[in-house]
């Protein structure tokens, strides 16, 4: 059987300041992110399952993007928690913001990583993740690949 590729394309927005950057992103802003995800698996070929010529039901890889990656970093405010955004986020979080606070400098590359691993924990056992793309602007993307890593 074949080996396929599907692609699910997602839209989110989400604030961020990358703390000791030398240029505007040190300040708070936001993105309209594009997360384009890849998967590869063989189609289903039991004509009995009802998901028989999918590799993945694309409500399947919706629910679990959504639930891990959408649902969470929508319309949020992230910082690294390691640094001293902490305090400005905690400010944030009292005020009745949803803020997010990881140990990383939230930028695009990094933001990439983190979504790869908790979407690849998520996955069936047949289905691999392949690629993942995040643009933050039009002409600006960070992209993983499951063969670089």
């Amino acid at each position: 059987m074949s080996t396929i590729r599907i692609t699910k394309q997602f839209n989110f927005e989400t604030g961020h300041a990358l703390y000791g950057y030398d240029g505007k992103c040190k300040n708070v802003h936001g993105h309209s992110y594009k997360l384009s995800v890849t998967v590869i698996g063989s189609p289903i070929t039991d004509s009995s399952n009802v998901k028989f010529g999918m590799v993945i039901d694309f409500s399947d890889l919706k629910k679990v993007v959504k639930e891990e990656i959408v649902d969470v970093f929508d319309h949020a405010t992230v910082f690294n928690k390691n640094t001293p955004h902490v305090e400005l986020a905690k400010e944030l979080q009292d005020r009745g913001h949803h803020v997010i606070l990881v140990d990383y400098q939230p930028t695009s590359e990094m933001m990439v990583i983190d979504f790869a691993e908790k979407i690849k924990c998520r996955l069936p056992e047949n289905i691999n993740l392949h690629s993942l793309r995040l643009q933050e602007t039009e002409t600006s993307f960070a992209e993983w690949f499951a063969t670089d890593n």
